[in-house]
């Protein structure tokens, strides 16, 4: 008997692993969060049974500890159990957790990655999280945390790191977690980038900078990216800058010059 972590990815199904593709169509059991995209779920096989156990707000406090007898049972059940997690389910999904519960019972356990929403969201809407003359790293936080409470973050520090940052799960509290980044010493004019319900049909990006953060709504999910590559969209041409957009004349008339292609028209 065998649990498969396995990651689900943002939301888009095209962006699944082929083994977790492949592992939903054969598994047993499927046990899976809320936030899991329905795309995916009509993934797993018509025969399979399939188990909601996302949290939700006002949940029970103990609902971590139910999870873990949901996989339980079910493993010594079925030979092929997955518990399958939005993102990657070792990135703020309580991956490890469910692992240790699962092998203290002597129950095998495999993970399979997936493609965490902190580099996917940025992503999808056109943010590279590290970028030459921007941000040479990135550092994924949570936002769960309330930055008031004692031993949270200490978002002062985070604001001297000079990375990029990326907030998950920070919808509720971005106001609080904005105000202690300016209080760190981050400029008021940072560009910030709100992206909700990342690589699915509801998407939705809002640009802003730090100081008007707090009073931005921001619907969850969502994640925040903080620092100057916030601005961009790389994907967008319409986005480049009137150097940028020389630089590329350039390179494509000294391509054609020299006997290769011109592409830009």
């Amino acid at each position: 008997m065998t649990v498969y972590l396995v990651g689900a990815g943002p939301g888009d199904p095209e962006l699944l692993t082929l083994r977790a593709a492949r592992l939903l169509a054969e598994a047993d059991v499927v046990v899976h969060d809320r936030l899991v995209d329905p795309r995916v779920l009509d993934l797993i096989s018509p025969w399979a049974e399939v188990i909601d156990v996302g949290k939700r707000p006002g949940g029970p406090a103990d609902a971590q500890d139910r999870i873990h007898r949901v996989l339980v049972d079910a493993a010594r059940r079925h030979a092929a159990v997955v518990r399958l997690k939005g993102g990657d389910p070792f990135v703020f999904g309580r991956g490890g957790e469910e692992a240790e519960a699962l092998r203290s019972e002597g129950i095998d356990v495999e993970a399979v990655p997936g493609i965490t929403s902190a580099i996917a969201g940025p992503a999808a809407a056109g943010i590279p999280v590290t970028m030459r003359g921007h941000a040479s790293g990135f550092t994924v936080i949570t936002g769960h945390q309330d930055p008031t409470t004692a031993n949270s973050i200490d978002w002062e520090a985070a604001a001297r790191l000079g990375t990029t940052l990326i907030v998950l799960m920070g919808a509720s509290r971005a106001g609080l977690i904005a105000e202690r980044l300016l209080l760190g010493g981050l400029g008021a004019d940072t560009p910030v980038a709100v992206v909700e319900s990342a690589a699915t049909p509801d998407q939705r990006v809002v640009r802003t900078v730090l100081a008007d953060l707090p009073e931005t709504p921001v619907h969850a999910p969502a994640i925040l990216v903080i620092g100057s590559v916030a601005g961009l969209d790389v994907t967008d041409c319409n986005s480049l800058d009137e150097s940028a957009l020389s630089d590329l004349v350039s390179t494509a008339h000294a391509a054609s010059e020299h006997g290769g292609s011109s592409w830009l028209s």
